[in-house]
């Protein structure tokens, strides 16, 4: 059974940081895209970051471009998102994603094959 488990999340001051983290298990994950959505109350879910296993291919949605850094581990299986300058716009519930790669970053829901059961970010002002 695959499974992917968030890790990280919790409630920051405006201005900080947080470093999430997502295990993966139940297959190889060394052909896959692995990242992050999120979802605000009252809006849909949008794309953050992902980034294939080898790291040769990174994407970032404009909510965190210059703000966050995606990195894989060694083996393949774990995703990390480094969140810097946290605003209150950043308040989510962060959803771990993994499609397999076909030559392009998936960055809408309808291609991404796991999800995570997702973690609470809060960002106080």
């Amino acid at each position: 059974q695959v499974r992917l488990v968030e890790s990280g999340g919790g409630l920051v001051q405006a201005g900080g940081s947080l470093r999430l983290s997502c295990a993966a298990s139940g297959r190889a994950f060394d052909t896959y895209v692995m990242g992050w959505f999120r979802q605000a109350p009252g809006k849909e879910r949008e794309f953050v970051a992902a980034a294939t296993w080898n790291g040769r291919r990174i994407d970032y949605g404009d909510s965190a471009k210059r703000r966050f850094l995606i990195s894989r581990d060694s083996v393949g299986n774990t995703v990390y998102l480094q969140m810097n300058d946290l605003n209150s716009e950043d308040t989510a519930v962060y959803y771990c994603a993994a499609h397999r790669f076909r030559g392009d970053i998936v960055t809408g829901r309808e291609g991404i094959e796991y999800w995570g059961q997702g973690i609470q970010v809060t960002v106080s002002s």
